[in-house]
């Protein structure tokens, strides 16, 4: 089947999507991926939304598939569902180019989701630049977006906190000033986004304020703190953590196993096997895979628990 006839199938809501045949789109050259961008506006709304959303999920289930052209492209849609997916598909790629696209949503759009997307795809380039990875005029656009937000009294406050989350990696004095200022704000939701950007900083100073929040009334910052405990990968956390096994809250228990097998060692590991006997099924499969992380860590040539 020609690429022409299968983007007339895919178009039409009347038949089911093969999710085998989407991987035509895959690696499209300028040319194919002008046909698919010509007759995308003609497709039905729901249709085009379906179709990025089993990209993104085929593109998780095999990295060898390449739809990166073609999420880019749909981040041109009118509908800020189909750019969400877009940005989504759109994580693992590095392309400098992106940056100025991400900046432009953030900073242009009026719909709030789609600037809070932007903002989120931005963190990865706030990464890179930390790694060294970006050129310095890059890292001072993704600075210069991402401050502007955060600083922006009228901004709203979904996209205020991913904007932090995503500048968080930047070891600069202005970022944690931000993060300490959102941690003491009267909005929990951004108190709780102040905890994940203190992992995603992976400063040991901010491991104090884990502590105390992993003992947090609030469930939400319970398994934000444990989560950040993991990035920091600081040992002291580890008896800290291996109470929160047993926490009420079966999602707080398992960032705190995901957690304890990010930071490893014997006391970890110690907790992750008791936790395997937990009558809770996903518990024990969470700890089992905490163990296979730290066994692959300890031995490379590791990779299954015995």
């Amino acid at each position: 089947m020609s690429l022409k006839s299968y983007i007339a199938e895919i178009g039409d809501a009347g038949r089911p999507l093969v999710g085998s045949k989407l991987a035509n789109l895959s690696a499209l050259s300028p040319e194919e991926l002008k046909l698919v961008v010509d007759a995308w506006p003609r497709m039905a709304v729901e249709r085009r939304r379906e179709i990025v959303g089993k990209l993104v999920e085929l593109a998780e289930e095999n990295a060898t598939l390449d739809f990166d052209a073609f999420f880019t492209a749909c981040l041109r849609d009118d509908d800020e569902t189909v750019q969400i997916r877009a940005m989504d598909g759109l994580w693992e790629c590095e392309s400098r180019a992106l940056i100025d696209i991400f900046i432009t949503l953030l900073t242009k759009d009026a719909r709030g989701p789609v600037r809070a997307a932007a903002a989120t795809a931005l963190g990865k380039f706030a990464m890179l630049a930390e790694l060294g990875k970006s050129r310095d005029d890059d890292r001072a656009k993704v600075e210069s977006a991402l401050f502007a937000v955060i600083d922006d009294p009228e901004e709203q406050s979904e996209v205020t906190r991913r904007a932090l989350e995503a500048i968080a990696p930047l070891s600069l004095p202005e970022v944690k000033a931000a993060i300490e200022q959102a941690y003491h704000s009267d909005d929990t939701r951004a108190r709780a986004s102040a905890i994940y950007a203190m992992g995603r900083n992976c400063d040991p100073a901010w491991l104090p304020t884990l502590l105390r929040e992993l003992a947090s009334p609030d469930s939400e910052m319970r398994y934000e703190a444990a989560a950040a405990c993991g990035e920091l990968g600081e040992e002291d956390a580890v008896p800290h953590l291996g109470r929160l096994v047993h926490d009420i809250d079966v999602e707080v228990c398992l960032s705190a196993i995901a957690a304890l097998g990010a930071i490893g060692g014997s006391e970890a590991e110690a907790v992750l096997r008791e936790c395997l006997g937990h009558p809770d099924e996903h518990i024990c499969q969470a700890a089992e895979e905490a163990l296979e992380e730290l066994s692959f860590d300890q031995n490379p040539l590791s990779f299954r628990i015995t």
